[in-house]
């Protein structure tokens, strides 16, 4: 049988790496960037793997000052995912103008949706707030940390998770998210701790854990989490915008 290649739904790649060193991690790499600047560089790259992001760190105050949504709109046209996006409740950037930011790049994914995935930390509440009331396909909370009952509403908000290292060890929170709504991730570097020369792709310990929780093997993880992939594409539309190979995978998933 075909072998489906690993998923990272929120990684960070720096973006002048030679183009065979994300080829070898034989992995489909969401490459998240943290400012529009940085994603405006990744957006001249095209890696047969890799789907970038375009971003505006809420932890980052000079991303954030320099958010413009026309600018926004105008990179979101040339991708399928917008990471990474959110709000941060130990950023040193004040919570309105993250919250400013994070709404007024919700407003013009409302108008062109996209593969989005929100950092929460430490603003859980605050997230699913701005999410409640601009509510669009395709959101992904990436490293989720919230309560339980935070994870029940978000759950009724339709939001997807990406799992991590770190965050499947929260077992109670993985065992509340359906197993059709939950994704891989890395976060690399950021959610490498504990494991030395970690790349990005490699979630087979996020696989095994969300397989132990859930009762079912490490490869039918793989496959449910492409179906999952392919169910925020066929909501949020962007199939036509990602590349080539990763087409081809999602048709055979």
């Amino acid at each position: 049988m075909r072998q489906l290649p690993s998923l990272d739904l929120h990684s960070h790649v720096d973006t002048d790496i030679e183009p065979t060193e994300l080829v070898t991690l034989d992995a489909v790499v969401f490459a998240a960037t943290r400012s529009l600047d940085e994603a405006s560089k990744a957006l001249a790259r095209s890696d047969p793997m890799t789907v970038w992001g375009i971003g505006c760190h809420p932890g980052l105050v000079g991303a954030q000052k320099a958010f413009a949504p026309d600018r926004f709109r105008e990179l979101i046209a040339q991708t399928a995912y917008a990471s990474e996006l959110g709000l941060d409740g130990e950023s040193r950037v004040p919570m309105e103008t993250q919250k400013h930011t994070l709404s007024a790049a919700l407003l013009v994914l409302s108008e062109s949706p996209r593969i989005t995935s929100l950092h929460s930390y430490r603003a859980t509440a605050e997230v699913l707030g701005i999410v409640e009331q601009r509510q669009q396909p395709g959101l992904i909370l990436h490293w989720w940390l919230g309560s339980p009952e935070e994870t029940r509403r978000a759950i009724e908000l339709d939001c997807y998770f990406s799992a991590n290292r770190s965050s499947v060890r929260r077992s109670e929170i993985l065992k509340m998210v359906p197993l059709e709504r939950i994704l891989p991730e890395t976060d690399h570097p950021f959610g490498d701790k504990g494991r030395s020369k970690r790349r990005p792709g490699e979630v087979s310990d996020v696989e095994e854990a969300i397989g132990t929780v859930h009762g079912i093997s490490v490869g039918d993880v793989r496959r449910q989490t492409w179906v999952n992939l392919r169910e925020v594409v066929s909501k949020s539309g962007v199939g036509r915008l990602l590349p080539t190979n990763v087409r081809r995978h999602l048709a055979f998933a």
